[in-house]
């Protein structure tokens, strides 16, 4: 009985929300299962019930440990920050970048786990501080929190997971009663950020996926090709789709990685207008519901943790839609619950397992 009490509780429209984003990721992956001999479909259909069973088992852990046990969560950062540095000495590569630990013959991405964490740790941090946000050394210490893991993860390099974890920060210092002067100092030290990233962290070929951002077709074979080849995809979908399975761009080889980094792509060829505008719909329910449930909750850390999580679910997806668009830089980011990857999706629904235990208990304080 006290299960069925606990299941009660949730937010059902918002687990409504992301079980069906996760099966149109599935339904993708699917059709695109003829595309390569590697099982995607297969081992995500796997991924997908471990993810639900963990987002139930997190719903039940008190969120309170976080926001009153400092040791818990440093720990929680410190190991994933020990994960990405073991990137760099035993990683290994994939598509050029070295992101992923193989454990047991299985590829995890640390920075997934990071991004949480980073959510986690800044609302420990800044509802701690509430009263004195206003002094600049709390956004110091904080910016030097986020620093150490996007600069490893630079390193591997992943510009667009470090961009994430830079979004999360900002939003999180924004929502925290940020003073005016401070936030255009934020805005300084992200142009500086910006500038020596340019000089010293991008390799060549992501410098020459910014350019051909801006001129795709100044190298059409090169740089500019993926970006064509999505904007072909998105467009040829026109208003209806082609069909599932009838994807010619993704089935045919033209569009690169359309079970991942262009999975937006692949699904508006198959679903056209109407099927990204329902796609879009549901991330916009995920957000609406997460950041509602903050702001009914009656302690900072809920409000900032819901705040940070809804920005890292909005900055991902709005990234890798506007790639597959061709409106931003190709960076190789995953969809949230839709783009094939066990560890993104494993992540995002402990996440959602620490909202869903955030309203039972703002539920249960009230009563």
């Amino acid at each position: 009985m006290k299960i069925l009490s606990h299941l009660g509780r949730f937010d059902w429209l918002l687990m409504g929300a992301v079980l069906l984003l996760i099966a149109i990721g599935l339904m993708s992956l699917y059709s695109l299962s003829g595309v390569s001999p590697f099982p995607f479909f297969e081992r995500q259909a796997v991924w997908v019930p471990i993810g639900i069973g963990l987002l139930f088992a997190s719903s039940f852990i008190d969120f309170r440990i976080f926001r009153t046990q400092s040791v818990a969560v440093l720990f929680f950062y410190a190991a994933s920050v020990l994960l990405l540095g073991a990137v760099l000495v035993a990683g290994i590569y994939v598509r050029g970048i070295r992101a992923w630990l193989s454990l047991g013959g299985v590829a995890i991405q640390p920075v997934e786990l990071a991004k949480l964490a980073l959510v986690i740790l800044f609302a420990k941090f800044f509802s701690k501080r509430h009263i004195e946000i206003y002094r600049v050394r709390h956004l110091i210490v904080s910016g030097l929190y986020m620093a150490l893991p996007a600069a490893l993860v630079m390193i591997q390099p992943d510009l667009g997971s470090a961009a994430v974890l830079f979004s999360i920060w900002v939003a999180v210092v924004l929502f925290s009663g940020m003073k005016v002067r401070h936030f255009f100092l934020l805005i300084f030290a992200m142009c500086l950020a910006a500038l020596l990233a340019w000089q010293f962290a991008l390799a060549p070929y992501q410098k020459g996926r910014i350019i051909s951002f801006l001129d795709p077709y100044r190298d059409p074979q090169g740089a500019g090709y993926q970006m064509i080849q999505s904007m072909i995809a998105v467009g040829s979908g026109q208003l209806w789709g082609k069909g599932l399975g009838y994807g010619s761009q993704s089935h045919l080889h033209f569009l690169p990685e359309p079970q991942t980094d262009f999975i937006f792509a692949a699904y508006a060829e198959e679903w056209g207008f109407v099927g990204t505008i329902i796609l879009l719909g549901l991330f916009g329910v995920v957000l609406w519901r997460i950041i509602r449930i903050g702001i009914l909750a009656s302690d900072n850390f809920s409000r900032l943790y819901t705040l940070g999580f809804a920005a890292l679910i909005f900055t991902q997806a709005f990234i890798h839609i506007g790639m597959n668009m061709a409106v931003l830089p190709v960076t190789g980011l995953p969809l949230p619950f839709v783009s094939y990857g066990g560890s993104s999706l494993v992540t995002l629904m402990i996440g959602i397992g620490i909202v869903q235990n955030i309203r039972i208990n703002a539920r249960r304080e009230v009563e």
